[in-house]
């Protein structure tokens, strides 16, 4: 597939902009959430949200697995690193996010401990096989998608007999994170927000299939369209939406039909299942304690359990009290809402999480969105601005 031919064209997109524009009913107005990052990153870039008519708004959601991450983990896994007998290995984006006493797992390998940012699980299953004598820590955070990769480096581990390996399991579910905002989304006691349809992670949906999703429309009455992240993919999508909320519909779309099916990938599931139990609860950035929400290694696993084989604990944080991400990661505040947004907390400077990743909308916001005025889309370009 040619996805810059068959899936940026603006041509393609204008068009189903007049359609949106065509379908809304001008005396109402139409709330969706983006619940992924992916689709955040892809509105603010393309720039989807100036064909948008004025009374179709999109939220950002909690979708950055990097944003969710409360600092008290963090602020363990700093505390481990600390330790002269223990290498943490953890994915890039992580590495600055701001933490207690101004540190960050960045900062905190500045000062000594042995932090190592890796590409894969593969890779901290690497240092450990070459470092016999090191304790080493695989920091593992991130929805549904990147669990598989942790499941399966756990079984490699096993295979090697690599005693001198251990995980970290910070790994979220995305539809009781859903599940969450929508009980919310009319009263919240952090504030309120309107709710009439999401747009549901794609990356995510590749291994969970659509069917987790059904519940989720039966209980709470609100459409859900599965969207791939191509600038088509999320504008068309967002038609879709519009259509079931214009016919009272309720019911979960597939719009990545080239990617995700119902059941999803039966044999990563099967991976997850294998490896992982359910949590009782899990604290996430912005939404609080979550019940059923996360994974951690079941407990035949329990030698390789970073959290167990070292007594981790996870200290009470707070996040900054000037900076909004708790807010924009529930959708109550925008980024350009924030006192803080490009003053003081600039992607060279983050003050919190939501500026960190690619996939914070205060980030996809700084780099495409500051400068953007709704109706001020470029005419002239071959391809969504």
């Amino acid at each position: 597939m040619k996805h810059i031919d068959e899936y940026r064209d603006a041509k393609l997109a204008k068009d189903i902009a007049r359609q949106i524009a065509a379908a809304v009913d001008p005396a109402r107005s139409y709330h969706f959430m983006e619940f992924c990052g992916g689709h955040t990153y892809a509105i603010s870039r393309y720039g989807l949200e100036d064909l948008l008519p004025s009374n179709v708004q999109m939220i950002h959601g909690p979708g950055c697995p990097v944003c969710v991450l409360p600092i008290g983990r963090i602020d363990a896994a700093i505390a481990l690193a600390m330790r002269p007998e223990i290498t943490l290995c953890t994915y890039g984006d992580l590495m600055r996010v701001p933490c207690s006493n101004g540190l960050s797992l960045l900062k905190a390998r500045s000062a000594g401990a042995d932090i190592r940012m890796v590409y894969s699980t593969l890779d901290s299953l690497s240092i450990a096989e070459a470092e016999p004598n090191r304790q080493v820590v695989f920091f593992a955070i991130g929805f549904e998608t990147t669990t598989p990769p942790t499941a399966l480096a756990l079984r490699f581990a096993i295979a090697k007999d690599l005693a001198n390996f251990s995980i970290f399991s910070n790994h979220v579910l995305t539809p009781a994170a859903i599940k969450t905002i929508l009980e919310n989304s009319d009263v919240h006691p952090l504030g309120t927000i309107k709710i009439d349809g999401l747009l549901g992670p794609a990356h995510v949906s590749t291994v969970i299939g659509t069917q987790p999703f059904e519940v989720l429309t039966e209980e709470f009455n609100k459409p859900i369209v599965v969207a791939g992240f191509e600038p088509l993919d999320v504008i068309y999508s967002i038609l879709m939406l519009v259509r079931q909320v214009n016919d009272g519909a309720h019911k979960v779309e597939n719009q990545y039909i080239r990617a995700v099916t119902t059941l999803g990938n039966e044999k990563a599931k099967c991976e997850i299942a294998n490896v992982f139990e359910l949590r009782e609860s899990f604290e996430w950035r912005g939404l609080g304690a979550i019940p059923h929400s996360a994974l951690g290694l079941r407990s035949k696993y329990a030698k390789y359990d970073a959290e167990k084989r070292f007594d981790m604990v996870t200290p009470a944080a707070q996040d900054n009290p000037a900076c909004e991400c708790g807010a924009i990661l529930r959708g109550v505040k925008k980024p350009s809402d924030c006192k803080l947004f490009g003053k003081v907390c600039t992607p060279d400077s983050p003050m919190g999480s939501c500026m960190v990743s690619s996939e914070g909308a205060c980030a996809a916001h700084w780099i495409y969105g500051r400068f953007r005025r709704r109706g001020k889309a470029d005419e002239s370009s071959s391809t969504v601005a």
